[in-house]
């Protein structure tokens, strides 16, 4: 029996150790923008890697107006000759949940507007506007930071003009976090992305990242401002150099240090309260930090307060010391709350003691996120750009439909419900050159494979397409209509993208006598096999 029992122990601790040195690390990714090589910051010698995997855009001289940002010297901004709609597409993420933060800068040139203010979108979903005023503060409005899971293994990250100067980055990162990191409710998951609004260490003496107070690497490098005082006269300022318990725990890997300082009401003001302006209409996610490090408080009872946001008590009868197991232990609430107004205010009363305690504060508004075009749809416009080599004003890059805020130049998109995707129901394109045409842009679907034709029409064409009996579903058909001003004599482009070997067929239209003006004629598809081409031919 004690032989068995030593077996056992023996076991557990062979698992126990299997699945710590399992823990990979977590999958991290630096740009320096702009930069032609790899770059180190002090004071963590943090690695940012050289400029890659932009769309367009201008490397140059940056800055940033914070000591908040990476210490770099370069940026990449995007003036409007590059098109409206600029992105970085990183390829070879992981599948998993990302902290994606980007960080804006400042063009080092006198003729450059000082303050460029645009949107930014994550895969496709609007998440941050900047707003006027963003370059004089020494906060959150510097980057804008979201946790979101990425599983295509690409991170898009898109910068769309709004007319007012040209948007410019200085630094990117994609920080991999636990799967279940600030997971608020029956709402998280793949359909939601949320934007940190603030994150506070409340009576820190200065602002720092998770690196700075060496926290865990799952954490995701979060920044932490610090803030001395809600008001004038409204608190104080304490502070512990006891350790904390029950900190550095998965799924969000808190320092311990954000709870060895606090601000503790006055008598003069019991409760403690913190409004910040928010957006109306949207939800809001508030994680609410706590350690009982009050020396006068050393059991459960002593202190109890009710929390309210906006003036709705969402946690009463809040006991530190009896919830989190004692003094100098960690607490965490969390609550998700729809705000109508501009503005959200948390507000502790004490009702046992005669003051209330905080040790930290996150806010974070709940976005959800946009459905993607179709991917097909997508490389089909993608091979279209590249075969007219439309000129990069046109913009077209990222999604071609959303954000819906900054759809692409030209494009008509319609929401299939049954895919739950958006589809292009039409193009147009107005190109300033000689002669007006009107493209059909015919498109048969055969399983997974995708054949496009473009050719010069009168009318729309409704075409049979053939499959191969073995094809998993049956044909599908699109018909997009390309109107511009193109030169003359017309492109006639005809171009097959095959996914994988098959033996689809795709006859071209028949109606060939509905041809162009000279009534010349496309080459029809050829069967290729694990190939992509592109033909162009002169009528």
């Amino acid at each position: 029996m004690l032989r068995f029992h030593c077996f056992f122990l023996f076991l557990c601790f062979c698992v126990g150790l299997q699945l710590v040195c399992s823990r990979h690390d977590p999958y991290v990714m630096r740009i320096s923008c702009g930069a032609r090589d790899d770059v180190h910051t002090s004071p963590t010698k943090t690695l940012w890697y050289k400029d890659f995997a932009y769309t367009g855009g201008i490397p140059f001289n940056g800055t940033s107006p914070s000591f908040i940002a990476p210490q770099l010297t370069t940026l990449r901004y995007f003036p409007l000759s590059e098109g409206p709609e600029n992105c970085y597409n990183i390829k070879r993420v992981p599948h998993g949940h990302y902290s994606v933060r980007i960080f804006f800068g400042m063009v080092v040139e006198p003729s450059f507007d000082n303050e460029p203010l645009f949107d930014v979108s994550v895969e496709g979903t609007l998440v941050y506007t900047l707003p006027s005023g963003w370059s004089n503060h020494d906060d959150e409005q510097v980057f804008v930071e979201t946790l979101i899971f990425l599983d295509d293994g690409t991170a898009s990250l898109c910068f769309h003009s709004t007319g007012h100067g040209d948007p410019a980055i200085l630094a990117i990162e994609i920080l991999q976090v636990d799967d279940r990191a600030y997971h608020f409710g029956p709402d998280f998951g793949k359909g939601t992305i949320i934007r940190t609004v603030k994150r506070l260490s409340c009576g820190a003496q200065e602002s720092l990242f998770d690196a700075d107070y060496s926290g865990d690497h799952w954490g995701g490098d979060r920044f932490w401002s610090s803030i001395k005082t809600f008001g004038q006269n409204s608190d104080r300022r304490i502070s512990t150099k006891n350790s904390t318990k029950s900190t550095s725990k998965a799924p969000n890997f808190y320092p311990g240090s954000i709870y060895q300082t606090a601000l503790l009401s006055t008598d003069n003001e019991p409760e403690l309260t913190y409004t910040v302006d928010v957006d109306p209409n949207k939800k809001y996610s508030v994680w609410l930090h706590f350690a009982e490090i009050d020396p006068s408080v050393t059991s459960a009872g002593q202190r109890v307060m009710d929390i309210s946001i906006n003036g709705d008590t969402v946690f009463p009868d809040v006991d530190i010391v009896k919830m989190a197991g004692g003094v100098n232990s960690a607490l965490v609430l969390n609550t998700t709350v729809p705000i109508s107004g501009r503005t959200l205010t948390i507000t502790l009363q004490p009702k046992n003691g005669t003051h209330a305690i905080i040790s930290a504060i996150e806010i974070f508004e709940v976005i959800i996120a946009e459905s993607k075009t179709l991917l097909d749809e997508v490389r089909g416009l993608q091979s279209l750009k590249n075969a007219l080599g439309l000129p990069l004003r046109l913009g077209w890059n990222g999604d071609p439909c959303v954000p819906q805020q900054h759809p692409w130049s030209g494009a008509d998109c319609q929401f299939d419900k049954t895919s739950n995707k958006w589809v292009i129901d039409g193009m147009y394109v107005n190109e300033l050159t000689l002669r007006y045409t009107s493209f059909y842009l015919y498109v048969c679907l055969c399983g997974r494979t995708y054949g496009i034709s473009m050719g010069i029409f009168k009318n729309h064409l409704h075409t049979p397409c053939t499959c191969n009996l073995q094809s998993s579903s049956p044909p599908q058909y699109r018909f997009w209509l390309i109107s511009f001003w193109t030169t003359w004599p017309p492109l006639c482009v005809n171009f097959l993208i095959n996914h994988e070997s098959t033996q689809d067929k795709y006859p071209f239209p028949p109606s060939q006598k509905e041809n162009g003006k000279n009534g010349h004629l496309c080459n029809h598809f050829s069967q290729l096999e694990n190939l992509a081409a592109v033909k162009f031919f002169i009528l």
